[in-house]
Order: structure tokens, then C-alpha cells, then sequence
């Protein structure tokens, strides 16, 4: 018999500003929420045209941007360029080192690039691996519905009503699944045993847990949930005036220490040190950083 996990945690992530001009709501990587491993950060971003992540260094970690609506561009020192747009993602591993920058297209309406940013930690064994990056089209994503249509589940990372997603596309076990319900509607996702697991709310209100433990959430909040169980139950009343909708994200715990200084992420103080020299000497994977600018970083430089 399936065992729903219960909320550790719920929280509402806060609007911040971040990169130059751009704005996110950040709910893992902040007091409430550090270093939930594998989990480093994550960023729910809004960014408007003339805003953007202009060049700028990382190791240690994976990324993986997904976007909501709206577009963004992608360059890196090794001459790696790439557009992700409504519905793709990004995975993009850092390893021994990588500058990049991300900047959102401009869009005719003015209106903003959204999307949501994660970090994940990468083992100790990979922190020194060369960086690579795999993109994910929308049309490549699998789709199951479950309650009769009334969920609709988008198969991002791992597997949902006996569906599998396309590919696996990080180096840390991760599952993504982006789930929308409509008033009426239920689920109950299984989840591997003993993962660490959240939802982040995009949109309208959802029920998460079971019983005495079910608790309603509103948009915008990082819902935690307990390692015991082995699924998460979410529903929408019958009575709500907008569907629910929230990514579901659940990772492997890495036994490792983490130490972090902004985009750096390794397991003691000397090798950040050393990470921080090595991108100032441009040596030990930063040797491209040398004198390199992006292109698409330049107007924010003009």
C-alpha cells in the first residue's frame, strides 16, 4: 500500500532581485531552504527585455533551466550557443569550469522571459568533469493524463502513470515532473524511496498530503515534503476557479559536504579557494575565460 509523505516544510518565495535588472523568487538556496542535497537553489525568474545574466563563471554543479514563456540565449567561452524557448530546458553541466552568459530575447509585446532555474549538486567524483550541456524541446517531452483527464502530467525527468520520460539528462539522479490539475482532479505521484522532494506552486491553489496532513498551498510557494513515504497526493477542490499547477522535482541525497561561494560548489574551503584562484589565473578549465566576452552579453555592457 503507498505511504503519501507528509509537508515538512511550505514557504512563500520571496521576489528578489538577481543577475542585472532581472527579478526571481528564490525558495531553495535562502534561510529557510539551504542545501536541501542534492538541491543547491532554486530561482522562479521573470526577466524583462534590457534585464539578463550577463557573463559569469560556474563549477561544481548542474543546471537546468526551464522555460515557462518566452525565450532566452545561451553562449559560453568554448563558442557552445543555443536558444531554449517556451517549454524546452537546459541541462548544463559545469564541472571543472564554465563561463557563459543567458540572456532572454526581446520580446515585440515587451512582455517577460519566465522560467525556473535549478541547481544540483554534482557528486564528488564529477566536480572535475568537463562541462556539457543537453537541451530538451518541448515537442520531445512525453504527456500522460491520469483521472480521467482531469491531470495532466509532463514527463520532464523520470516516470509518471507508467510513463518514462525521454531521456535521463543530469549526472545526479533527478525527476521532474510538471503537473497540472483541474478542479475535481487528483493524483498521486510515486516517488523513489528515500529522495529528497518538493513542489514549487506556478499557479491557482493545490491540496498537498493526505488526511489530517493535507494542507492547501497558493502560488509561489516551495512545498517540502518528509523522506518517509513513497508518493506525494495532490488535489484541486471542485469549487477552485483555476487549475493547479506545480512542478514536482525529487532528487538523490549525496552523502557530501557542501561548501559554497556563489557559483563555485565544492565539498571543503580550500578547493573553493583554489576555484576562485583558477578563474582569476584563467587555469585548471577557466584557461578560455582569458580576455573572453560574449556577444549576447554585450548590450548589457553598452
Amino acid at each position: 500500500m503507498s505511504v503519501p509523505r507528509a509537508i515538512r516544510l511550505a514557504f512563500l518565495a520571496v521576489e528578489q532581485s538577481e543577475g542585472v535588472g532581472a527579478r526571481v523568487r528564490r525558495s531553495i538556496g535562502t534561510p529557510k531552504l539551504r542545501n536541501f542535497s542534492p538541491f543547491l537553489m532554486l530561482d522562479h525568474f521573470s526577466v524583462a527585455p534590457g534585464a539578463g545574466f550577463p557573463d559569469h563563471p560556474h563549477r561544481g554543479q548542474e543546471t537546468i533551466t526551464y522555460m515557462l514563456s518566452g525565450a532566452f540565449d545561451h553562449e559560453d567561452f568554448a563558442g557552445n550557443k543555443g536558444t531554449i524557448e517556451t517549454g524546452d530546458l537546459q541541462f548544463m553541466t559545469a564541472g571543472k569550469g564554465i563561463m557563459h552568459a543567458e540572456m532572454p530575447h526581446q520580446n515585440i509585446d515587451g512582455s517577460h522571459n519566465v522560467g525556473l532555474q535549478l541547481w544540483v549538486d554534482l557528486p564528488e567524483k564529477l566536480k572535475k568533469c568537463d562541462p556539457r550541456y543537453r537541451d530538451l524541446k518541448a515537442a520531445e517531452i512525453p504527456k500522460v493524463e491520469a483521472d480521467e483527464g482531469k491531470v495532466e502530467v509532463k514527463v520532464i525527468s523520470g516516470q509518471s502513470h507508467g510513463v518514462d520520460s525521454a531521456q535521463e539528462l543530469a549526472y545526479t539522479p533527478v525527476w521532474i515532473l510538471h503537473m497540472k490539475i483541474k478542479p475535481g482532479g487528483k493524483v498521486q505521484q510515486a516517488l523513489p524511496a528515500s529522495w529528497n522532494a518538493f513542489a514549487y506552486t506556478l499557479s491557482g491553489s493545490t491540496t498537498f498530503g493526505a488526511g489530517d496532513d493535507a494542507t492547501t498551498v497558493a502560488q509561489y510557494h516551495n512545498v517540502v515534503f518528509e523522506q518517509k513515504g513513497d508518493s506525494v497526493v495532490a488535489t484541486v477542490p471542485e469549487n477552485a476557479s483555476e487549475d493547479g499547477q506545480f512542478v514536482l522535482i525529487a532528487g538523490l541525497p549525496l552523502d557530501q559536504k557542501v561548501v559554497q561561494y556563489g557559483p563555485f560548489v565544492l565539498n571543503t574551503q580550500e578547493e573553493v579557494y583554489q576555484a576562485m584562484l583558477d578563474y582569476q589565473s584563467h587555469s585548471n578549465g577557466f584557461e578560455r575565460a582569458a580576455g573572453w566576452k560574449s556577444e549576447i552579453g554585450k548590450s548589457m555592457a553598452a
